[in-house]
């Protein structure tokens, strides 16, 4: 079964001007600014921890909820995209020569705690906190996009290409947690507020650390 979509959910996530602007970009074969190498620097380790984070979130979601019929194959289906992008960063690290997040056990611990203490409190709040996080990381992947598109450099074209995408297909697991309830979790703004604001720090303390 495909994802399913509800277009108007994620519409002011989408930010269809960042799309044209970054389309254009000409990425001019000069040599990166040594501000503009650490900012990309920077850029990739939180989002390979903020991927590796993702997995953990869906992996613990699994642990409680792989056999429900009515969620079980969404969630699956939605952990095996994450899959695919953490290959990718995982790949993109060492070619960009970018040092890893040093707290990758804790973000490990925290999103597979957080994605299976969600989902032991239903299958809607397990849907909110999907619905949370890719809020998050919807807004993250823009303000990135809104970023590369000042660093006019063949160097930053694939870097874009895959935030772009990857952006889109999170905004796609947004969606699809509101298809699935989040919004009738028990406690829903409370929780949602928490894991908003727990999610911006994790960025916050990755660009550091």
């Amino acid at each position: 079964m495909s994802l399913r979509r509800s277009d108007a959910t994620t519409a002011d996530l989408k930010d269809s001007t960042i799309d044209t602007i970054e389309s254009k970009a000409s990425s001019k074969k000069r040599p990166l600014t040594y501000q503009e190498r650490k900012l990309i620097e920077s850029m990739i380790r939180v989002d390979h921890a903020g991927e590796l984070g993702a997995n953990y979130i869906y992996k613990g979601q699994m642990a409680v909820l792989g056999k429900d019929k009515e969620v079980g194959h969404v969630i699956q289906e939605m952990w095996d995209q994450e899959k695919v992008h953490l290959r990718t960063f995982d790949e993109i690290i060492p070619r960009y020569r970018v040092r890893p997040t040093l707290l990758r056990p804790l973000w490990e611990t925290a999103g597979f705690m957080l994605g299976a203490g969600t989902a032991l409190m239903g299958k809607e709040a397990a849907m909110a906190c999907t619905e949370a996080v890719e809020t998050v990381i919807g807004e993250h992947y823009n303000d990135q996009l809104r970023e590369l598109i000042n660093i006019d450099n063949e160097e930053t074209t694939e870097l874009r290409e895959v935030i772009k995408k990857f952006r889109d297909e999170e905004l796609q697991h947004l969606e699809t947690s509101v298809d699935y309830d989040a919004q009738k979790a028990p406690l829903y703004g409370p929780l949602s507020a928490m894991i908003h604001a727990g999610c911006k720090a994790a960025i916050w303390i990755t660009t550091r650390l």
